[in-house]
């Protein structure tokens, strides 16, 4: 128990295969995997930010970083474009 076997994953793919039909599959899992690549780049941007900013707490300071850009998959580049950065409001 806790083991997926071979036989329980040609069962799943079967049933992927017969829920959403072979043309849909492909594109599911290409979306699938530029969602996992931008939720990638966004945890490694939130990580360097965080460690720029306890620089600059310390008393290090460094140039603005260049304007973010989400990056589409590799030819596709109707998907690519600029992020703004949040503004930080306090509502009160």
């Amino acid at each position: 128990m806790g083991q997926v076997g071979i036989w329980q994953i040609a069962i799943i793919a079967g049933l992927l295969l017969l829920l959403f039909g072979a043309k849909r599959l492909p594109d599911m899992a290409r979306s699938l995997g530029k969602s996992a690549r931008i939720l990638k780049s966004e945890a490694a941007a939130m990580k360097s930010e965080g460690t720029a900013q306890s620089n600059t707490e310390s008393g290090t300071t460094e140039q603005a970083p260049a304007p973010k850009t989400i990056q589409a998959a590799p030819g596709d580049v109707t998907t690519a474009r600029p992020v703004e950065e949040p503004k930080h409001t306090t509502q009160g």
